[in-house]
């Protein structure tokens, strides 16, 4: 496993993090397989949100953590706010409330990382940033970040006292819109327009980590690119390489976002410990320039 720095001086985080939206339902002993299959493969940051499984996916995890007897001082804790039924919320009332559940869930004390989950439009970044400022001197957040936001939505919050470290966007080889604005500037193609305001260069230019999510999925929820069928030049060059280094080829999809030079950490959010396994080999793995864009372009795009 190799490490980065999160946000300009943080904590050193594992490449790869294991998102625990879907272990809610699994049985504990699955659970428990997960976590140490993670912490085995040099794991050691772990993604949720008060959302996930109506919040029982912290409370499992919880549940399995104390089984395993893990110490919290060797793990990143992670969470998200913000989205309530039928709307989206940055009060400062609701993100204390939902730091105070979380906490209760997750049996820890404090969080290493809050990140709000989607842009509210009513959000007041003064607002926010004394709700940011109650949390650190309490001790229950250490540190702030963002997810879905474009560069624009980030700076508004990177504004207050405390900077913004992470922003965790959807990214991957079939949904690269961060990376296609870059390629396609000044063009009149769709690949060149601005989605997230070059959210990508605002990270890197800020010292901001992007969290990858949903790094094996094409759209939002449609599903799986790896060995699907629609997919066929993208699953060849896959295969290609996954036989040159001796991995899977969801390793592959995984090892192109490490790749990029801004550093990013890509969520995993398989409750299977072998597949688990097999993606944080990726960790591992260094794709060449021309690897990398010939994966790019065997999704269908072109170079300008």
């Amino acid at each position: 496993m190799k490490y980065i720095r999160l946000g300009k001086e943080g904590r050193e985080v594992s490449r790869i993090v294991l998102g625990c939206m879907r272990i809610a339902d699994k049985p504990l002993s699955r659970v428990e397989e997960l976590l140490k299959t993670a912490l085995d493969s040099g794991v050691d940051m772990f993604d949720h949100a008060d959302i996930y499984g109506g919040g029982e996916s912290e409370t499992r995890f919880k549940e399995a953590a104390k089984k395993l007897g893990i110490s919290r001082e060797k793990i990143v804790l992670q969470s998200k706010c913000g989205i309530r039924k039928g709307m989206y919320d940055f009060s400062k009332e609701h993100i204390l409330s939902s730091v105070e559940g979380s906490l209760k869930r997750l049996g820890t004390d404090y969080l290493d990382v809050l990140l709000l989950h989607r842009p509210d439009a009513l959000a007041d970044p003064e607002e926010v940033d004394g709700a940011f400022d109650e949390l650190y001197r309490s001790g229950k957040v250490k540190a702030f970040g963002v997810s879905n936001f474009s560069a624009r939505q980030t700076e508004l919050f990177n504004r207050g006292r405390y900077p913004i470290v992470a922003n965790q966007l959807q990214f991957s080889l079939m949904h690269s819109g961060m990376v296609d604005e870059g390629l396609n500037v000044n063009m009149a193609k769709a690949e060149s327009v601005e989605r997230g305001g070059e959210i990508l260069d605002y990270c890197r230019l800020k010292n901001i980590t992007v969290q990858a999510w949903s790094p094996l999925n094409y759209g939002m929820f449609e599903g799986i690119f790896v060995g699907n069928d629609k997919f066929p030049e993208l699953n060849k060059e896959l295969s290609r390489l996954a036989e040159k280094y001796g991995c899977a080829p969801s390793a592959i999809a995984f090892a192109w976002i490490l790749r990029h030079p801004a550093g990013m950490q890509v969520i995993a959010g398989t409750t299977d410990p072998a597949r688990l396994k097999q993606l944080c080999a990726s960790a591992d793995i260094s794709l060449t320039r021309e690897e990398w864009y010939s994966l790019y372009l065997s999704t269908g795009k072109t170079l300008p």
